[in-house]
């Protein structure tokens, strides 16, 4: 299985596509729900039902990547199941995943973030089928589609309801959008996602997730998967008492981890409050 084909044709594909989501001027063509009185609701600012309405509207081009690439694709059976996507090669029946995920733009170079599944659980017991559609080490590959967006600045009512008449006046909660397409520990932050949830983080850096170059790019997906197998936080610990927090103290406490002078040219980001 070519994987760097697949990832540069499903991103060509996307780009040439845009117009999908977004109209000339950027904003998201989805105004809001219709009823079939043909009332308009408008869209709230929740990261996970944007993030569910994209994950549909993009669906129809994932397919057809897939079907170029002679690729059967198998969906989550329920929502907080992983992956959104399994694919499986019709000739070697490799199967490699891909979550959808979105987050917002913070400025200019930064994002909120995106959360990578949970570092428990499917995770930790690579045979389980718990809340994962194959046991996680059957996938050759896990691969994170990325969205990003800006948020509307300007107040959406939504008590407000709309008619067909109005559609050019309603405001797009969301709009301008961009694509990151990289396997998930290239992207991964050495941080859990937001609050107190067993999720891994992402970097935040817009240009380090186009070209994935996360801190375990450089230290391989071996590091990756030892560091998150074994993190605690602090209801997890015995004692509260956690080994690591970050890759420094990481590679103190296992002393067969990366050698130290690597990590210290690891920059790593301090936690933002990331979203699915």
């Amino acid at each position: 299985m070519d994987y760097e084909k697949f990832r540069t044709e499903l991103l060509n594909e996307l780009y040439n596509n845009i117009n999908i989501l977004q109209s000339p001027s950027k904003d998201w063509v989805v105004k809001g729900f219709i009823d079939t009185y043909k009332n308009i609701y408008t869209i709230s600012i929740d990261t996970k039902v944007i993030s569910k309405i994209l994950e549909l509207m993009l669906f129809p081009i994932i397919l057809n990547i897939a079907h170029n690439n002679n690729l059967t694709i198998k969906l989550a059976k329920h929502q907080n199941h992983y992956p959104d996507i399994s694919f499986i090669n019709n000739t070697t029946n490799e199967v490699f995943s891909m979550d959808v995920k979105s987050t917002y733009r913070i400025n200019d170079k930064n994002v909120n973030g995106f959360t990578l599944g949970a570092f428990t659980g499917y995770f930790r017991n690579r045979e389980s089928n718990k809340n994962i559609t194959f046991p996680y080490n059957k996938y050759n590959k896990h691969f994170v589609l990325g969205i990003i967006y800006t948020k509307q600045e300007n107040i959406i009512d939504e008590k407000q309801i709309y008619t067909i008449d109005d559609i050019e006046n309603i405001l797009s909660v969301v709009s301008d959008f961009d694509f990151i397409l990289q396997e998930k520990y290239k992207i991964a932050n050495s941080r859990t996602g937001s609050g107190n949830t067993k999720n891994i983080g992402s970097i935040t850096d817009i240009d380090k997730l186009k070209s994935g170059d996360g801190p375990f790019s450089i230290l391989g997906i071996e590091t990756f998967d030892d560091y998150w197998m074994y993190y605690l936080t602090k209801d997890m610990a015995i004692d509260n008492t956690i080994p690591y927090t970050n890759l420094k103290e990481y590679g103190a406490y296992k002393q067969k981890a990366p050698p130290m002078e690597l990590l210290e040219e690891i920059e790593e980001e301090d936690p933002i409050n990331t979203e699915e």
